[in-house]
């Protein structure tokens, strides 16, 4: 193998895609990236055998060749060149020698046969997707999503269900929950639900990155392929069963609370700053035509904020973290949020002009 690469672009590659490789590899060929010359191309593999991803960047192939390298210290080694070209080279052996300008650099690696192959998307459902609407579907509910706990496994994801020409995408820790809605053409051959890793979700929503307009999919039953450009990234799905979560999801209440998002947002970090581990909640009271928001902790001290809304009912004193809600507030998009609850005891929602509903469970009231 012999190719011509430029450097800017083939570092912005690797660091694109060396976060798919686990700090802990499964085994040590999964610590490499597999570099491929053909085409016209360098093509660039990483996987952890969950998720797979695979992307190009032109260069001058002098010989087909590949070879595997380790992903970290290559990543690191492109960062400190200077030279708007390097060389790369291999002769047969698991040796690749790396020229840029007068710096010469050998780094030992492992044979391609080793790697994992890519998983076979033949046979899948394919549809078009904007770029833009899947990004800001899976964002908007992946904050959501539980961080990878083993004991609630199907949590770790994004739940996409399809009915009647609708996807729902889904996100939820138990603690709060976020679901939008969307018209994607996906046919009735197409299994009804598919649950995305997070970590997948948060490589696809990178990927996105606007400079194409839409993005290929592939359904399959036990996983799910994105194209965008030069980029393809396949995911094993998730195995279970999703939880239902329509019957948390409470209902729009008579008198809906209207909140202004960016003074709510900024009153709610200044009252955090006096929560702790030990008291990480924060107190929403609602009287007329006011919210107050306060928090107290022996070791910090008291903190008292309030706003005017648009609330006529009995007075309301409900608890939230606000590490949860500022999250919601952040994935809102309107100027103003509509906020519905009944009592201190069941969850409340957080609703914008959006398909968007997202719902947060309340904590215990500190009297």
């Amino acid at each position: 193998m012999k190719a011509i690469v430029s450097q800017p672009e083939l570092a912005a590659v690797v660091g694109r895609i060396q976060s798919i490789i686990s700090q802990k590899p499964a085994i040590p060929i999964l610590a490499n990236l597999l570099i491929e010359a053909c085409d016209g191309a360098l093509w660039l593999s990483a996987s952890d055998l969950t998720v797979s991803v695979r992307v190009s960047v032109q260069a001058k192939v002098l010989e087909e060749g590949a070879i595997t390298l380790p992903a970290r210290r290559f990543f690191q080694l492109l960062r400190e060149l200077t030279m708007p070209q390097i060389t790369i080279e291999t002769n047969g052996s698991e040796i690749a020698s790396i020229e840029a300008g007068p710096s010469h650099f050998k780094i030992h690696g492992m044979r391609k046969s080793e790697f994992p192959q890519l998983p076979d998307l033949t046979g899948g459902l394919k549809l078009d997707v904007e770029s833009s609407l899947l990004k800001s579907l899976l964002s908007r509910t992946a904050f959501a999503a539980a961080a990878r706990e083993e004991d609630r496994q199907m949590l770790s994801g994004v739940s996409i269900q399809s009915q009647g020409g609708v996807a729902t995408f889904i996100g939820t820790d138990g603690k709060r929950l976020a679901r939008l809605k969307a018209d994607v053409d996906l046919s009735k051959e197409a299994p009804g639900s598919y649950v995305i890793p997070i970590k997948a979700v948060e490589e696809i929503v990178k990927m996105l990155d606007g400079k194409e307009p839409s993005v290929h999919l592939t359904l399959m039953q036990d996983k799910i392929g994105v194209e965008s450009g030069r980029v393809l990234l396949v995911s094993k799905l998730l195995s279970g069963q999703y939880p239902d979560v329509s019957r948390v999801i409470p209902k729009r209440t008579p008198q809906s609370i209207s909140l202004h998002r960016e003074e709510l947002i900024a009153l709610l970090r200044q009252v955090a700053l006096f929560t702790s581990e030990s008291s990480s909640s924060v107190r929403f009271s609602f009287s007329p035509g006011s919210l107050q928001l306060s928090a107290m902790s022996g070791e910090i001290g008291e903190g008292k904020v309030s706003m005017p809304v648009h609330y006529n009912g009995p007075k309301i004193d409900i608890a939230f973290n606000p590490g949860f809600f500022l999250d919601i507030l952040r994935h809102s998009e309107d100027e103003t949020v509509n906020f519905d609850i009944t009592d201190p005891y069941n969850p409340g929602l957080i609703t914008d002009s959006t398909s968007a509903e997202f719902v947060i469970m309340p904590m215990r009231l500190e009297l």
